[in-house]
């Protein structure tokens, strides 16, 4: 016979559910604790134990809670959550279902800054080599603040004063609130459009770190990181930092300050621009000094001087090797004329004239062209009879071949 007072699982774990829900002290308290065994589900959901030195209790908090979070719940971590008891009957465990976190000690906003400060910084967002060099005398000056606060009043001001050349282009944006990020990503985004601007100066006055916060936003930051156009951040005090300070191209602890880097100081540049006229003037005075005694020193010189001492050298110079080249020209000329004596004495020797001088005759026709043969002689031709003194006409009579033995008879 079954024992009237068996209870089952389920039924005794509804019974434990309904009477630790029904207990209005366990329905909304806080408790503090420290995080562990920290799972983010893809859901979003977010499973967790809360620990102290004695106890610990497992937890959870559901997705619609955990987007409103300004933090990322750690291991380790000490905080103070606010909820409510539950039982989830299939595992037959109690645990919190929680609806808020706050750090505990710190701020949960400042536990947001360093987190995600640590997380840009080992993504290298803050690394120098990064960064872009300001400009030293930019043309135009981008600004990005609220355009009713004291912040842009401070840098007109000071660039107005500093470096009246320069050109200032103020995109007013918000710098406080829920849509302030988007805001200054669309004014520097503009300027990278565009291109308008040399350097841009983004920033506000001072104010708590919710005032501030803006400033620490994530997406804010990448944009900033990826700007071409180099970016001074000036938010709040010296003593106030954001995110945006880390990663930009130069950090100033104010708004005055960030205008002052911007541009140079037109009093520092008409002083150096005054040193090096100086300079150059001092310069030339002693090139111009050295170059007049160096002027003096060869005016005063032998050359100048006594110049005739150096035309008589190269004068007797000239005559020696004047006298050389005739000397040598004459000894050429007097040997060609000896060879050419011996040549004409030769080809003289060798001349038909000196030949027929000795009784030799030369046999000529009408046209000039020298008889050689019987052959070339017809009776009744009249032939040309060339001696040494002259010329006469013969009438050719009669021919022989062959040497006339009786002398002609």
């Amino acid at each position: 016979m079954a024992d009237s007072n068996v209870i089952t699982v389920s039924g005794l774990t509804k019974y434990i559910k309904s009477m630790l829900e029904s207990d209005v002290r366990l329905q909304n308290f806080t408790v503090s604790g420290e995080i562990s065994n920290m799972t983010i589900h893809r859901s979003g959901h977010l499973y967790f134990a809360i620990k102290d030195e004695l106890a610990v209790i497992n937890a959870v908090m559901f997705r619609s809670s955990a987007a409103s979070l300004a933090f990322k719940p750690e291991n380790g971590m000490k905080i103070i959550a606010k909820g409510r008891i539950s039982v989830f009957e299939p595992a037959g465990r109690y645990q919190i279902v929680v609806s808020s976190i706050k750090a505990d000690g710190v701020g949960d906003l400042y536990v947001a800054f360093e987190q995600l400060k640590i997380k840009l910084q080992r993504e290298g967002l803050f690394d120098g080599s990064h960064k872009l060099a300001v400009p030293k005398i930019p043309s135009v000056i981008g600004v990005i603040t609220s355009p009713t606060g004291a912040a842009v009043r401070d840098i007109i001001n000071v660039l107005g004063r500093r470096f009246p050349f320069a050109r200032v282009l103020l995109y007013p944006s918000l710098v406080q609130g829920e849509d302030a990020p988007r805001d200054l990503i669309r004014a520097l985004l503009y300027f990278e459009r565009t291109k308008c601007a040399d350097v841009i100066i983004i920033g506000r006055g001072g104010g708590s770190i919710e005032d501030l916060w803006a400033f620490n936003d994530e997406q804010l930051a990448r944009t900033i990181y990826n700007m071409t156009v180099p970016v001074i951040s000036a938010v709040g005090h010296e003593i106030d930092f954001t995110i945006c300070d880390f990663v930009a191209d130069m950090r100033a602890p104010t708004p005055s300050a960030a205008a002052e880097l911007a541009v140079p100081d037109t009093t520092d540049m008409l002083q150096k621009f005054s040193n090096v006229n100086k300079r150059i003037i001092s310069i030339l005075e002693h090139r111009l000094e050295f170059f007049y005694h160096k002027y003096e020193s060869l005016k005063n010189s032998r050359i100048f001087t006594a110049c005739e001492f150096f035309t008589q050298r190269h004068q007797l110079l000239l005559d020696h090797a004047f006298e050389r080249l005739f000397s040598a020209m004459s000894l050429k000329i007097n040997k060609a004329d000896a060879q050419f004596s011996t040549l004409a004495a030769k080809l003289d020797a060798l001349s038909p004239l000196k030949i027929m001088s000795r009784g030799y005759l030369l046999a000529e026709n009408e046209s000039g062209s020298v008889l050689k043969s019987i052959e070339d002689v017809n009776i009744g031709q009249d032939i040309y009879i060339r001696m040494c003194d002259g010329k006469a006409k013969c009438t050719v009579n009669s021919t022989a071949k062959g040497e006339d033995k009786n002398n002609g008879k």
